[in-house]
């Protein structure tokens, strides 16, 4: 029977084969920092944990029924040096934990850029990052170079050594970035930008990820993550800048479909406005910007209380503070884009004629005599003060 049981524990330890421990042996040093905090922890953890169980066995063992010999104290309910030990002991545990976990907690901050590439390897002073933006589709990934003008569809890749900044967003509904050799998980969602700082020390090829249910393809949702040398990389560039495919708003809006098990795509002409415009969620022609829709409401809204407050989105530096006659009230009669604007100023009639107004309208220590057309003057004269008018 003992050989029967070593049979049948033969294709457990086949499954435990087939365990990747990336998280406890990564390739990037943000992933060994977290790795590290994980062990600590529980290691320190076990410290309690172990005693605990050992003396639970040890007590079960040592007062069982059979064991004559063991005292026998019905009355006894307190000990002043045994209180002390169950109650300090994890005290000091939870303080190390709480200091650890503090330290940790800013230091492997995802948006703080990094101080090191590695163990007592400060981060060179001329080293500039490698910016990635990245876009969680359905059900695939879009890696945008804006530093060298290329876009990859599930595939990633990055010089050793070398600092990444990584700006995530999200098409439609919320994923979850993650390349366990590389830095932990950070979730992507729609209309939101989050960061991730990282570095990958060890050429190879690695898995990553989305960490979170999205649908039907999420299982499918993986990409191929390179850690490369300067060489390699500069390589991988030059076939992405070959593959001539062009990436704009209407190749973006046909990717941008639901699709299951993508191959890798490369594109050499990518818009350099697109991650923007996907951010804000406006890449369909016509579609007000979500931050322009947020400017909106913060002049007012496009409510009757805040209509005449709209329009004038410029910078403080432009208003005429103290002019007696200062800009004109603006409204906002319909929310359209620049080019739909500029076509239709470009249709508007031509401006009135100037009415030259009366000198005896005008009342004041040699102020000069304002320029109305008979646009304004008519709505001068029909509006009130506070009323919105045509002009």
């Amino acid at each position: 029977m003992s050989r029967f049981r070593i049979i049948a524990v033969l294709p457990l330890l086949a499954l435990l084969g087939g365990c990747n421990f990336v998280v406890l042996a990564p390739a990037g040093d943000v992933a060994a920092q977290q790795r590290d905090l994980v062990v600590i922890s529980t290691i320190l953890m076990l410290l309690i944990i172990i005693p605990v169980m050992a003396l639970t066995v040890f007590f079960a063992w040592r007062y069982r029924h059979s064991n004559k010999e063991a005292r026998y104290e019905p009355d006894w309910d307190h000990s002043t040096g045994l209180e002390l030990v169950i109650w300090s002991a994890p005290l000091l545990i939870i303080i190390c934990l709480g200091a650890l976990t503090w330290m940790g907690t800013h230091l492997l901050d995802p948006y703080r850029q990094l101080g090191r590439i590695a163990a007592g390897r400060p981060v060179p002073q001329a080293a500039k990052p490698l910016e990635v933006n990245v876009v969680a589709l359905d059900w695939k990934w879009l890696f945008i170079y804006p530093e060298y003008g290329v876009a990859t569809v599930n595939e990633l890749a990055a010089p050793v050594d070398r600092p990444i900044s990584f700006r995530i967003t999200s098409s439609s509904v919320m994923n979850s970035f993650y390349v366990p050799a590389l830095a932990g998980q950070i979730y992507a969602m729609a209309g939101m930008q989050t960061r991730l700082h990282g570095v990958i020390n060890r050429p190879g090829r690695y898995q990553g990820f989305s960490a979170n249910y999205s649908g039907a393809g999420f299982s499918g949702m993986r990409f191929a993550f390179h850690g490369l040398t300067d060489a390699d990389f500069d390589g991988w560039i030059a076939q992405a800048k070959a593959a001539g495919a062009t990436l704009d708003r209407a190749s973006y809006l046909q990717l941008e479909r639901p699709s299951e098990n993508d191959p890798v795509r490369r594109y050499t002409n990518v818009d350099p406005k697109l991650f923007n415009a996907i951010l804000n969620m406006c890449v369909e022609p016509g579609k007000m910007c979500m931050n322009e829709m947020a400017a909106v409401d913060a002049k007012g809204g496009l409510g009757l209380a805040g209509i005449a407050n709209t329009l004038p989105l410029s910078y403080d530096k432009y208003a005429r503070r103290g002019a007696v006659f200062g800009a004109d009230p603006s409204y906002v009669l319909s929310v359209c884009t620049t080019e739909e604007a500029a076509a239709m100023q470009a249709r508007a009639p031509a401006p009135m004629t100037p009415v030259p107004p009366k000198a005896s309208a005008i009342r004041g220590a040699g102020l000069p005599l304002p320029n109305l057309s008979l646009r304004r003057l008519d709505s001068l004269l029909l509006s009130g003060p506070g009323r919105p008018s045509n002009s």
